[in-house]
């Protein structure tokens, strides 16, 4: 959870709730929510008219609902949803294609770590039903027959699959690259000062007040407490925590962040956070590394630059990227 004083932003249910915002005299400012990608989306921009700042929301609303219809697994004639269900030699649209792209190169650089194809594993665990629970081994082992990064071939726009029976999942990335779109789309009609928030996964564009955005990290096991504040401008901010979806059976805690190895919850992380030049990019590390733990997560950051990290592990403890630091103090 993430926020802002005195703008705050209340990650609440992936709502980003504004309470405050002074604005320039010549300023208008329009917030709206929506609900896409099974979450809710909230955009706030700023700009001189307020003609020009409602045509770029509505825009950039327009553009994530047009890639919800490619890359959830929810739409059933979505390019993910196809993949899903048909052989080798699909042809995506331009805009799958990147984000499987940038989906594979995690994922060879995570060694799998990150992976888009876990969807028959999620559905076994029934994170996104109103009962998840857990699978039995057998079921689980079935589920990773085939997965990993080297279970999909790209070229171009042809995507193959070496499993018929393999299921995509974009949950991970796809939502990190509509907020990457949404910001482009506001950039194009002359937005300056915007949020973009879709379910934790948040670009902060320009600044407020002429000062970087302050946000704040929510601590993973005090749910009122702040764990770290940072000063962000035209960065992401995602963070992956295992306290966002999970239930507990038998005393153990079960949440929704898979290792591809083992087909149960990671256990290596409370929660990391990275800021990004990219919602996407953020979103994959951010998995990948919640997987990996501290420190082979903070040597798969070391790989993309620009990119830092706030990573704290199962027993609390603390770890941070290098530059983590340049984010950090007073505005």
């Amino acid at each position: 959870m993430l926020w802002n004083r005195p703008l705050m932003i209340a990650l609440c249910a992936g709502l980003l709730a504004l309470t405050w915002w002074r604005l320039q005299p010549e300023d208008e400012e329009v917030r709206r929510s929506q609900l896409l990608m099974g979450t809710v989306v909230e955009i706030m921009a700023v700009g001189r008219e307020t003609a020009q700042v409602e045509g770029a929301v509505d825009a950039a609303f327009a553009e994530m609902a047009r890639l919800e219809q490619l890359l959830s697994s929810y739409q059933p004639d979505s390019d993910i949803s196809r993949l899903s269900q048909e052989g080798n030699d699909f042809e995506v649209a331009q805009e799958t294609a990147a984000v499987l792209e940038m989906g594979l190169d995690v994922a060879r650089h995570s060694n799998g770590a990150f992976d888009m194809t876990l969807g028959r594993l999620k559905l076994l665990w029934g994170f996104d039903t109103d009962h998840p629970a857990v699978p039995d081994e057998e079921q689980i082992s079935a589920a990773l027959v085939g997965i990993g990064p080297d279970a999909l071939g790209l070229k171009d726009r042809h995507v193959s699959k070496r499993n018929p029976q393999l299921q995509l999942d974009l949950g991970g990335i796809a939502k990190g690259y509509a907020v990457d779109r949404a910001i482009a789309i506001l950039k194009q009609h002359g937005i300056e000062s915007a949020a973009v928030n879709a379910g934790g996964d948040i670009y902060l564009l320009g600044k407020r007040d002429n000062r970087p955005w302050r946000i704040g990290i929510q601590h993973p096991r005090q749910k009122a407490a702040v764990l770290e504040t940072v000063r962000i401008s035209n960065h992401a901010v995602v963070t992956s925590g295992d306290y966002e979806r999970f239930f507990e059976q038998g005393g153990q805690r079960y949440h929704h962040i898979f290792d591809p190895k083992s087909g149960y919850p990671a256990r290596k992380c409370q929660s990391v956070t990275i800021i990004a030049d990219s919602v996407a990019l953020g979103d994959a590390l951010a998995t990948a590394a919640f997987v990996m733990g501290p420190q082979a997560g903070l040597q798969l950051l070391s790989r993309y630059p620009g990119t830092e990290g706030l990573i704290i592990a199962a027993d609390g403890s603390r770890f941070s990227s290098p530059g983590w630091a340049n984010y950090l103090g007073a505005p």
